[in-house]
């Protein structure tokens, strides 16, 4: 059955605004090109939406060609303002953008352990209302959080959780009180983390593909078919809860320890580097934060002092293979290093500190790939950036000796920042599918 013109134009306008959002400023002609569409219905879907304030006139374009210049569309960027949230155990991060999620402001704030969550709560509203103000932004259409923790499919609120601070939910409400005109939304931060690299990020070309988050904790996320799965109870990929070797005991029900968290968290890294002969610098480990970035520190310091060993002993010729490791836990019967010249002292610890991280995710991983054949897993977070190629190829390699099925382990290309990259996608998403419905309406900003 054929659509009715009013389903048809409604079809044409989204088509027209998805296009605008992808490519950016065009002219009807380009419209026509892109769509396929005739002329006269060009002219009269770009007549409506500039009639609901939804696109207008930003420049003109020649074409090369003679006569009038023709004149260049592009979506009301300021029509609505959105706001990203990446709330972290230690702080939160805020971003205020337009329509088209062009970054207007941006701030971050740490909240320490001894905070109280009233105050903590206050803190971090407070850092809200300062960059939208920053913005420019007379009120906050859609608002995006992304948080640790476990989100409820039904509520679509964050749960209770006796690991995580309670100015968590607290924020969480606060904003929605202070903001009674705005969409706030809350999701699970690694999930949106996936989305981010899924659009923008090192899993363009995959439909099916699994991120693991490697940070303060650890997580991961699913996306099954160009779809973000989050179970029955929301809590697809809680894999710091994964029974794995090599701890001391097992995980329960309300806490991760002995479980891969155990294994992979930031402070389970800097554990393992000090067993191979690695240090931090002093000072750097009091805080949750402060942990993290130590962890991060040291894997990107490793891979530094491997990639300049290896370099030299590929000049020298001196560089041969070690053996394969048989231990998940113990640094000391983790992989043999490659053998580097005498003028690198730091590339032996280097190298034995990459090869037992990389044992140790290649766990997790392994576990992942066996249930769900990803194809693809991407390492993220902190740590995962800051692994880079080398630590990739590692956990590849591993995986390869482990499973049957073909794994391809990529690196993150947005690190720690694609959380509130993520929080700000579904932000412009929520927002541009509710703006973006064809018809008639005043003209509002928000």
């Amino acid at each position: 059955m054929p659509a009715s013109p009013s389903t048809a134009r409604a079809i044409n306008d989204r088509l027209a605004l998805r296009l605008f959002q992808q490519e950016g400023p065009l002219t009807a002609g380009q419209l026509k090109q892109l769509t396929g569409l005739s002329r006269p219905t060009v002219a009269d879907l770009v007549e409506r939406l500039t009639a609901a304030g939804l696109i207008m006139v930003v420049g003109e374009s020649g074409e090369q060609r003679r006569g009038p210049n023709a004149k260049v569309y592009g979506i009301v960027a300021d029509r609505a303002h959105l706001a990203a949230l990446d709330i972290r155990t230690e702080g939160v991060a805020v971003t205020v953008a337009d329509l088209v999620g062009r970054v207007l402001a941006e701030a971050s704030a740490p909240v320490g352990d001894d905070t109280g969550t009233g105050p903590a709560v206050e803190q971090a509203v407070a850092l809200v209302e300062r960059v939208v103000k920053e913005a420019g932004a007379d009120r906050l259409h859609t608002v995006g959080i992304g948080a640790p923790g476990l989100i409820d499919p039904a509520s679509g609120e964050l749960r209770d959780s006796s690991g995580l601070p309670q100015w968590h939910r607290r924020l969480v409400a606060a904003l929605q009180e202070r903001l009674p005109e705005a969409r706030v939304s809350v999701e699970n931060e690694t999930n949106l983390a996936a989305l981010a690299e899924q659009r923008d990020g090192v899993a363009r070309d995959r439909d099916t593909f699994v991120l693991l988050w490697l940070g303060h904790g650890t997580g991961a996320a699913v996306v099954l078919d160009g779809a973000l799965r989050r179970g029955a109870s929301g809590g697809t990929g809680e894999i710091g809860f994964l029974p794995v070797p090599g701890t001391a005991a097992l995980p329960s029900s309300t806490d991760c320890e002995g479980g891969f968290h155990s294994l992979a968290a930031s402070g389970a890294v800097v554990d393992l580097a000090a067993q191979c002969g690695i240090s931090t610098e002093p000072g750097q480990e009091p805080s949750a934060v402060g942990v993290v970035r130590a962890a991060a520190g040291l894997v990107r310091s490793a891979v530094r002092d491997a990639r300049g060993a290896e370099t030299t002993a590929g000049a020298s010729g001196t560089a041969r293979e070690g053996e394969v490791s048989r231990s998940v836990r113990g640094a000391e019967t983790s992989a043999s290093p490659r053998a580097f010249p005498a003028a690198s002292p730091r590339a032996v610890p280097a190298a034995r500190f990459l090869d037992a991280l990389a044992d140790r995710i290649a766990v997790g991983v392994a576990s992942v790939v066996a249930i769900l054949d990803p194809g693809c897993v991407v390492l993220g977070g902190e740590v995962g950036q800051a692994g880079g190629d080398e630590l990739a190829a590692r956990v590849q390699e591993r995986i390869a000796r482990m499973t049957p099925l073909p794994t391809e382990v990529r690196t993150t290309a947005l690190g720690g920042s694609a959380v509130l990259r993520g929080a700000l996608l579904t932000a412009r998403d929520r927002a541009q599918e509710e703006l973006f419905t064809p018809g008639e309406r005043p003209v509002r900003r928000w």
